[in-house]
């Protein structure tokens, strides 16, 4: 049997649930469901190793989610797309569906993702006039993220599409190393 890489199950699983969503005209309601979700699995390690761990029993899990479901109002397709990532065994793959299910939404929305890395959280007015001049090079709205990563030092990282801007202070240092040493 052909192995299937877990990126291209995400994919399907990404898909099926933008496509079931759009049909039954709550796409938007779906990607609110999508981020509270994304939100509880970030705050929640456990979360999810409970909800893949195979000695735990189908249906005490679909039980809890159920219930998780009606406390956070959650659609009954995103319901749905759980009982089937549930069904197939595939909760490890959860947060890569829920990622990739969020890039096939931007992209069906013409929005631009950008993901901003720096040392320390931007100003209101630096995100603003960030979001703005990504959106002037970018051509359309972005949508913009962020993290931080103490190892820049200083300055950002900016990747959206498969570019980079590295304008951080490590990356300079690590040029400057680069043409001392002759490389």
């Amino acid at each position: 049997m052909k192995k299937v890489s877990k990126n291209k199950i995400a994919v399907t699983y990404g898909l099926a649930l933008y496509e079931a969503a759009v049909e039954t005209n709550v796409l938007e309601k779906v990607r609110e469901d999508v981020c509270k979700l994304q939100e509880i699995i970030r705050q929640d390690g456990e979360f999810m190793a409970a909800l893949a761990n195979p000695l735990w029993e189908d249906q005490a899990k679909r039980a809890v989610l159920s219930e998780i479901g009606a406390k956070l109002k959650w659609s009954a397709d995103t319901l749905r797309c759980l009982d089937v990532v549930l069904e197939n065994r595939r909760f490890k793959e959860l947060p890569l569906i829920l990622e990739q299910f969020g890039h096939i939404y931007y992209q069906k929305k013409n929005l631009a993702e950008v993901e901003i890395a720096s040392v320390k959280p931007l100003s209101a007015s630096q995100q603003k006039r960030l979001q703005t001049s990504m959106e002037k090079l970018l051509g359309r709205q972005a949508v913009l993220s962020y993290k931080l990563e103490p190892e820049l030092i200083g300055g950002l990282k900016i990747i959206y599409g498969s570019n980079l801007i590295d304008n951080s202070v490590a990356s300079k240092l690590n040029r400057l190393e680069n043409m001392m040493k002759g490389d």
